[in-house]
């Protein structure tokens, strides 16, 4: 008996130390870092973690994962005011950011420049999103309704929905079928992007629904919310799937592992989680943000999760894959 608690023991000890922080910049920004992407361009095969900040600046890190080092590359500057998310797109050489200001701006991550300034409307952009072609941009609004601008000319080319309430998160599927907007009453929306349709209203939470995505297969959709769950949603059935809850305070953010087997999420309780799909347990923790976690996202691969937080700081860590 003694020997099979020492083997389970061990192999605890095992999977937890396949955990741990690779890297860290502190006072990455000057002020509280709010929006996360993570890149990998083609055919250079080039890594590049993109940081957005209240400071009002959009930072772009070169990733070397051989030596687990971060460096600065571009520093983009132009919103005049917080910028509160960022994106990048599927082949990896463009990123655009939303800021309090109002505007969308497009970056070229080649050469650091911005490209294009699209005015999304006062108070009209908290969260972008790129198209799976790169074609368009999605953001939410304050009355609910989701604006998709056409990245060549900056136009807005669609409105989808009716009016409701702000949509605080705002994410495409990696089919390219459909977009999932989540709103500040809790109200998850569905549309089906060829017809402009509503899909699917989705009810489960009743506080603000600040991040969400798509499971890789665009089969399951996840969302976190101000009332400390996430929400595991089948989305052929629109049926809720699971719940999962652990966080003692505010989930913000939420990211899938490219092999769909885990996600990771950022909370206002400082902690970074790793939850196993199958279980829907939390298999690891991460306490190293000295304030609330509003970003966190995995590389292409699924080996490095990398986290950001009002305490200024960015965090890579090495998971298991």
């Amino acid at each position: 008996m003694g020997t099979i608690v020492r083997s389970a023991l061990i192999r605890s000890h095992k999977s937890s130390d396949m955990y741990s922080v690779a890297q860290r910049k502190d006072q990455a920004h000057s002020d509280g870092v709010w929006g996360l992407a993570w890149s990998k361009s083609q055919p250079q095969d080039r890594e590049l973690i993109l940081t957005a900040s209240v400071d009002g600046t959009v930072k772009v890190w070169n990733w070397d994962d051989k030596n687990s080092s971060l460096s600065l590359r571009w520093t983009l500057e132009g919103h005049q005011l917080g910028v509160v998310s960022v994106t990048t797109n599927r082949a990896g050489d463009l990123a655009a950011s939303s800021g309090l200001d109002g505007f969308i701006k497009v970056w070229d991550l080649e050469s650091g420049k911005l490209i294009k300034n699209i005015d999304g409307g006062p108070v009209d952009v908290w969260t972008v999103a790129f198209s799976m072609d790169s074609s368009h941009i999605a953001t939410g609004s304050h009355n609910g309704k989701i604006n998709i601008f056409k990245v060549e000319d900056g136009k807005k080319e669609t409105v989808l929905g009716t009016a409701g309430k702000f949509t605080m998160s705002i994410a495409y599927s990696p089919d390219g079928k459909m977009v999932a907007s989540g709103s500040i009453d809790g109200i998850i929306n569905l549309y089906d992007l060829q017809s402009g349709k509503l899909l699917h209203t989705l009810e489960g939470h009743a506080m603000p629904v600040r991040s969400l995505c798509f499971s890789p297969d665009s089969l399951l959709l996840v969302t976190a919310s101000d009332d400390r769950e996430m929400k595991i949603y089948d989305i052929q059935h629109a049926n809720l799937a699971g719940t999962m809850c652990g966080h003692g305070s505010w989930v913000i953010s939420v990211a899938f592992s490219p092999d769909n087997q885990h996600i990771v999420t950022g909370s206002s309780d400082k902690t970074v989680k790793v939850w196993d799909m199958s279980t829907r347990q939390c298999s690891h923790t991460f306490k190293d943000h000295a304030d609330q976690v509003w970003g966190v996202c995995y590389n292409s691969s699924g080996s490095r999760i990398a986290s950001v937080s009002d305490d200024k700081s960015l965090v890579v860590y090495s998971c298991p894959v």
